[in-house]
């Protein structure tokens, strides 16, 4: 538990030195480029981290999972630099596509395209999960902190550049992009400082040939990241399609504001995972501890969202985003929701039951985006908030029952004693 206190010690001051410089360049988007000019912006950075998120393989959880056994750091990196390189295609594909078909259900003008499919590429030649996992696997979570730093440092300079000589949609997108790759770069390079990548070792065969259960697992984490990706990116394609560009900036304030401890819940996992797969007898206790102090955690955040909220939104964004308060506290409450889920997701992910996890998330996503015009004709923007926090909901409760499932009795037999002993399965 030290350990893992200090892990997160080192991603809550990386997500602290992001929120003060993202409330700086988020300032800078809003106030120059106004509601419809932002909601252009938020388009366009959806599409790019959509089009990451649903073809990225969660590969820095492979190199956790095989570096730290007999295959070793350098073997898994292979493995997921293959699963990078296959990505970084079949994205290329799936951007030109959805570029291609955005004007048929995207409110986005002609001289935005090549804008939206050039960041889309960067985004993808950017894909960073690789070398985070390597720092993860030597615990080395203050070298990846100062790395990942680089990016809210860049996306703030290059704002304020955007403000003083190109202030529009193109400006601020190339900002986003140089911040991109810049982090990949440093993420990279902070990795490499530990271990050598071998180039003979990238095979998208060697580790599946070891653990015969080893594409089933890629593919379920991968899944599983898709769907906590549309759970932010493509709801906001999906209420900018039905609402208009104005209506998709303002739920990206919302979703960037009330969500924070989504990202909060994020980091909770990724300090986890590790010593969960590093400690699988204790695992059930370690996630139980870590979820009772995201529960006092979310309950103080939903407050702060409550009582400072709507004074937060006019300073940072302006007037003219001051109505999506109640949209930023329902997702505040969503996101303190996934705060106490984090570690039972991780839990399932560690135990090898990343299937049962994306169930779990599915079909409740699903349901989200089936109600949602419905919901958006009802409350606009607090309905399009309440399908998340109901789909965050009915997740966590699954992530509990299915745990409390796979608790049963285990008979061994030792010579002429026998023992029982609750184990999970």
């Amino acid at each position: 538990m030290r350990r893992i206190f200090k892990n997160m010690g080192w991603l809550l001051s990386g997500r602290g030195f992001n929120a003060v410089l993202s409330l700086a360049y988020l300032a800078l988007a809003t106030r120059t480029l106004g509601l419809d000019g932002f909601g252009y912006f938020a388009i366009i950075v959806a599409l790019g981290q959509t089009v990451t998120g649903l073809v990225n393989f969660q590969t820095w959880q492979f190199v956790v999972r095989w570096g730290a056994g007999t295959d070793g750091p350098a073997r898994a990196a292979g493995f997921a630099v293959g699963l990078d390189l296959l990505s970084a295609f079949v994205g290329a594909i799936f951007s030109a596509i959805l570029v291609y078909t955005a004007q048929l259900w995207l409110p986005l003008p002609d001289e935005l395209l090549w804008v939206a499919f050039g960041y889309c590429i960067v985004s993808l030649l950017a894909i960073r999960s690789t070398p985070t996992g390597l720092l993860r696997l030597r615990f080395e979570y203050g070298r990846a902190t100062a790395a990942e730093a680089v990016q809210p440092l860049i996306r703030a300079i290059g704002a304020g550049l955007a403000v003083l000589f190109m202030p529009s949609v193109t400006g601020f997108i190339l900002a986003w992009a140089a911040a991109e790759v810049c982090v990949a770069a440093a993420l990279w390079y902070a990795a490499l400082q530990k271990d050598k990548l071998d180039l003979g070792e990238v095979s998208l065969t060697a580790i599946p040939n070891a653990h015969p259960g080893a594409w089933r697992f890629v593919l379920s984490t991968n899944a599983l990241g898709s769907l906590q990706i549309a759970a932010k990116q493509v709801m906001i394609l999906a209420v900018g399609a039905i609402g208009g560009e104005a209506f998709a900036g303002g739920f990206r304030i919302a979703s960037q504001l009330g969500q924070a401890l989504v990202q909060l819940a994020q980091t909770i996992s990724k300090a986890i995972y590790p010593e969960l797969v590093h400690a699988q007898e204790r695992a059930a206790e370690i996630a139980r501890r870590m979820a009772n102090v995201a529960l006092l955690g979310g309950a103080i955040a939903v407050l702060v969202a409550l009582l400072f909220g709507r004074e937060a939104l006019v300073l940072i964004a302006g007037q003219g985003f001051r109505g999506v308060y109640w949209a930023m506290v329902i997702l505040a409450i969503g996101g303190a929701v996934e705060l106490v889920g984090a570690s039972l997701e991780s839990l399932l992910v560690s135990a090898g039951r990343a299937g049962t996890a994306f169930i779990v998330r599915a079909v409740p996503m699903a349901l989200a985006f089936a109600l949602l015009e419905t919901a958006m004709g009802w409350q606009e923007l607090k309905g399009a908030a309440l399908c998340l926090l109901g789909a965050s909901a009915l997740a966590v409760i699954g992530f509990w029952v299915a745990i409390l499932g796979q608790q049963g009795i285990r008979i061994e037999v030792d010579g002429d004693d026998e023992r029982e002993t609750r184990a999970a399965k």
